[in-house]
């Protein structure tokens, strides 16, 4: 190993210090897989002349970007149609892997035996997302401060109540009721508790981190009636009609949550600001990090430094196979997913914002065009 890469590596290593040693060997491995990999065009790759059918299925927080991204793809080139579905994260990098979907999406990256079982695995990333924490406390409509701390005490069951006095000093003047709380949670594998787990692992490394691993699912503890739902939507509808919830949802479904009368807490940071996940605290964040992603773009982007940064953001992935089973399936996913990145076409507000995603930074952008030019 040269000098650069020996460099790269440990630049890698040291992104990730509070995550531990499955996530940061999860990123050094990627980062010895890109370190040589030469620039790659910005242009949309044109597609195969041939009309192609792919299918994409994964994260549910990403699935009505995909949804709007292949309508238009599909306008430019109507060759191409790709099927999209809502199934989570786990089961969107699952099919990927073992090819019965062309493009996984998942919120998460790929694991270091995922990685090591399947050396043609990428993690791909697409644009940039987060998760608010919801709650539905009737009567309180403001948005509710919270810190990571008294979240990951609710969740292990040692806040039970919303008019518990840890929660009453956050928010002074809010008139918070004796009402249960009820911890809602993903049920089936989800690149949302995947992010969760992190959150609360690297901002409570005791309490949570020692004891509950990260991952698309997790063995959750018992809370006072605890319910499980299946994909955002389940998460939404859940929590939207169980009075005194607590849950964690992807940013895409907002304004689901609103109409459903759910609430968006606004959440303590790192540097001690209460913060919403919006444009300008998402793109703190992700600036903060720039300098920080590997190549692959295999990063952890959990409780940034930045001073007016939302603690809770992520790449979300396109998990892909290198090695397609022919040259026209790899050239039509090589044109989609070199569409999505584009910043003049799926990477532009038009159809970011609407389901309150950020771009990809330059950096990023050039890193996921490297591996896109990879497939074969």
């Amino acid at each position: 190993m040269n000098h650069k890469v020996r460099k790269s590596l440990k630049a890698s290593l040291l992104a990730l210090p509070t995550l531990g040693l499955a996530a940061a060997m999860s990123v050094s491995l990627c980062s010895t897989a890109g370190a040589a990999t030469k620039k790659a065009s910005l242009a949309v790759v044109a597609p195969p002349t041939s009309k192609v059918s792919l299918s994409e299925t994964g994260s549910s927080l990403l699935f009505p970007l995909f949804g709007s991204w292949m309508t238009a793809y599909s306008e430019t080139y109507p060759n191409i149609t790709v099927s999209t579905a809502s199934t989570g994260s786990g089961t969107g990098i699952s099919s990927a892997l073992n090819g019965t979907a062309n493009i996984g999406a998942s919120d998460a990256y790929l694991s270091p035996a995922q990685v090591q079982a399947t050396p043609a695995a990428r993690n791909i990333p697409l644009a940039i997302s987060s998760m608010f924490i919801a709650y539905n406390v009737p009567g309180v409509t403001d948005h509710l401060k919270l810190t990571p701390q008294v979240i990951a005490n609710i969740y292990l069951g040692k806040i039970t109540n919303w008019n518990n006095s840890a929660i009453m000093k956050l928010n002074s003047g809010v008139m918070l009721p004796n009402l249960p709380i009820v911890t809602v949670h993903r049920a089936d594998g989800s690149g949302d508790t995947f992010l969760f787990s992190q959150y609360m692992s690297v901002t409570n490394p005791s309490s949570w981190g020692n004891s509950i691993p990260i991952g698309t699912t997790i063995a959750w503890p018992n809370a006072p009636g605890a319910i499980g739902a299946t994909g955002n939507s389940g998460m939404v509808s859940t929590c939207g009609s169980t009075p005194g919830c607590l849950a964690y949802i992807g940013i895409s479904y907002l304004a689901k949550a609103q109409l459903a009368g759910v609430g968006e807490a606004s959440l303590k940071n790192k540097s001690g600001k209460y913060v919403l996940p919006t444009s300008a605290t998402m793109t703190a964040a992700a600036l903060s990090f720039a300098s920080k992603t590997p190549k692959t773009g295999t990063l952890s982007m959990i409780n940034t430094s930045a001073k007016n940064g939302y603690p809770i953001i992520n790449y979300e992935y396109a998990i892909v196979l290198s090695s397609q089973p022919n040259s026209t399936t790899a050239q039509a996913i090589r044109s989609v997913l070199s569409w999505i990145i584009s910043p003049t076409n799926g990477n532009s507000l038009t159809y970011l914002t609407p389901v309150g995603f950020i771009p990809l930074t330059p950096a990023a952008r050039q890193n996921s065009a490297n591996q896109v030019a990879a497939i074969k």
